[in-house]
């Protein structure tokens, strides 16, 4: 009835327009789509990333369209360095952050429990669920005692539909995923009785090149070929879709039918959706999980990738999102859960 000046008024009391933001793994894939579009909603964007050239180029696209950002260095894995991005991101805004993205993440799978080393679990973990749970850590804080108390802030967690979709042969991620869901309940209801709110993206698959520029077999690239192709969401419209979940005040985001269908299955009917993915599982691999061809449970990289996962699709660790650039890519298994990147 009000028009634009209704529109603005309502935007107003919205965390994602005019934000204040942090956003890790900033420097592709859905954790750039999320920076530019802030940075279109009127925000201030600091840019976060492993590889600060990547985050760099989301930085400038951003100024292209009006808007102001900041590239800034950051492993998530690492604790120091996520304190660094908290002060240098307070003393970048003059102020306190409004919203923070947990985005950052890597993608590792191809291979059994057993099968897959503990190095790999370690450094699964160690960038997928420790990353979260610095950025949670250090900045629920800071946005809970941000004034005036009724200011509109909040956090979103990027997990996957990994997080519930128990897809065999991805164990380490799965894990990682199903301990960001959890993260991101639990911190939901700590902050339930304040004016921070806490969103959970959770997506399938997301359109990336992640198979064009992974060692992939024909069969598997075949098969996240035609599953990206059917099901997959460009990273700009799963950003647009949780940032507006968030704006909504709601706790979870699958942007996807399939994600939501998953979700529900598996809630409804455990021990039949357990069996029935084993049985997908098999039949599209048409050998063990750690037994296929190339698998293994990844070489030693130094650098994380930043993120844009859902679940990965690989046996060797793989650079998310901008695969191809600086550090590369991923001997991958497709798996019919969370692709993104």
């Amino acid at each position: 009835m009000l028009g634009p000046l209704g529109n603005l008024l309502n935007h107003s009391k919205t965390t994602s327009h005019g934000a204040s933001a942090v956003v890790t793994g900033a420097g592709s894939g859905i954790g750039a789509a999320f920076a530019i579009e802030l940075g279109r909603r009127g925000g201030a964007v600091v840019c976060s990333d492993v590889d600060e050239a990547a985050a760099q180029d989301t930085v400038d696209a951003i100024a292209e369209r009006g808007a102001k950002a900041v590239a800034i260095r950051c492993d998530v894995s690492q604790f120091d360095d996520v304190c660094a991005l908290a002060d240098q991101s307070q003393s970048w805004f003059s102020a306190p952050p409004t919203l923070v993205i947990n985005n950052a993440g890597v993608g590792a799978g191809g291979a059994a429990i057993g099968d897959a080393s503990l190095e790999d679990w370690a450094w699964t973990l160690g960038v997928n669920l420790w990353g979260p749970i610095h950025g949670c850590h250090v900045f629920t804080p800071i946005l809970r005692e941000a004034g005036p108390s009724h200011a509109p802030r909040g956090i979103i967690n990027v997990a996957s539909a990994a997080a519930f979709g128990a897809a065999p042969g991805m164990a380490a991620y799965n894990v990682s995923k199903a301990g960001v869901l959890s993260l991101s309940e639990t911190l939901a209801a700590e902050l339930s009785r304040t004016a921070v709110k806490v969103t959970v993206l959770c997506p399938t698959f997301v359109k990336t090149n992640i198979v064009e520029s992974g060692r992939i077999s024909e069969e598997s690239s075949e098969l996240a070929t035609k599953l990206m192709r059917w099901t997959g969401f460009s990273p700009a419209k799963v950003a647009r879709i949780c940032l507006d979940a968030h704006d909504r005040g709601e706790l979870y985001c699958m942007p996807q039918l399939d994600a939501k269908l998953g979700w529900n299955v598996k809630r409804l009917a455990p021990r039949a959706y357990t069996r029935a993915i084993g049985l997908v599982s098999r039949a599209t691999n048409h050998r063990s999980p750690g037994k296929r061809k190339g698998a293994s449970g990844g070489h030693r990289n130094g650098s994380h990738a930043r993120k844009d996962q859902g679940s990965p699709v690989g046996a060797r660790r793989y650079r998310l999102g901008r695969a191809g650039r600086r550090y590369h890519p991923a001997r991958i298994s497709a798996q019919p859960q969370g692709v993104h990147g």
